[in-house]
């Protein structure tokens, strides 16, 4: 196709950045407010991406104040404060803050033995064993080029439990930890042995679109994020055919996209990256 050219293009309160051959036939345009690549019938996806990805890891142009008030994102410094830093976060790192609020006294937890009763701080503590299983299963793909980063706060309640991000995609991950329980998942809740609903399906949904508004404002291109519902260790996963959107797995699964690339570019996934771990950008929605 040739070596591509890209320009930019405003009037009547677009933004557009135009792609063309050198005999100037366009091939691809972006639209830098919407997000929205249009690629045209005589073009190449792949080499559009690589011609524009100079031009969309920078600041998007638009009149909307930068993402984080306090200061730059990591993709406008080469520096980022520890204090800032999500790269920092351990798997769990949320679960371990909150255990250490709600664990009981040594009375409380003898009581508790006592009457045979689970505790709130029980429940979080399962949670935190599931978070790290599945920490180490992610941090074996690291030498195939993804990144990972663990306790993404959305609020002061809620976070992502893992976002994934390399060559294949970004992908974010609600962890359970179930082991030995049956669990049958289904278009938006999920049952253990045969229990109530319970509304993980729907969950992950909505962290996907959360991330996933977040990194395009914060990279100023298209980000597709695709939301995982991890398992660890049930005794038996099943799940309904009609549910496409959410992939639910095991956690030895996670090893299977390890070879996917195809979707991002090695510069697209550092700005990525960068955007992500600012705990600043999270504080926007």
């Amino acid at each position: 196709m040739g070596e591509l050219r890209v320009s930019a293009w405003k009037r009547h309160g677009k933004e557009r950045l135009y792609v063309n051959r050198p005999d100037g036939a366009a091939v691809a345009w972006f639209d830098q407010k919407t997000g929205h690549l249009e690629v045209l019938p005589n073009g190449s996806r792949d080499e559009i991406l690589e011609a524009l990805t100079p031009y969309l890891t920078r600041p998007p142009v638009s009149p909307t104040p930068p993402l984080s008030a306090q200061g730059p994102t990591v993709a406008q410094s080469s520096s980022l404060p520890s204090a800032y830093d999500l790269a920092l976060n351990e798997p769990g790192a949320s679960l371990r803050a909150k255990l250490a609020e709600l664990s009981p006294g040594l009375f409380g937890r003898s009581l508790a033995w006592l009457l045979r009763r689970r505790t709130e701080a029980d429940s979080w503590r399962s949670g935190l064993v599931g978070e790290r299983v599945v920490g180490r299963e992610l941090a074996r793909l690291d030498r195939h080029g993804w990144r990972t980063l663990h306790s993404i706060p959305l609020s002061p309640k809620n976070d992502i439990d893992h976002l994934l991000i390399g060559p294949g995609g970004v992908f974010t991950i609600n962890t359970k930890n179930y082991p030995g329980m049956d669990v049958w998942v289904g278009d938006d809740s999920v049952t253990i042995n045969r229990g109530p609903g319970r509304p993980h399906v729907r969950k992950s949904r909505a962290e996907a679109v959360r991330a996933r508004d977040v990194l395009q404002r914060g990279c100023g291109f298209p980000v597709a994020v695709k939301p995982l519902l991890v398992f660890v260790k049930p005794a038996r996963l099943d799940v309904v055919p009609t549910l496409h959107d959410v992939r639910a797995l095991g956690e030895r699964q996670l090893a299977s996209y390890a070879p996917l690339a195809g979707v991002l570019l090695p510069k697209q996934v550092d700005a990525v990256y960068a955007v992500a771990r600012d705990r600043r950008n999270w504080g926007r929605s």
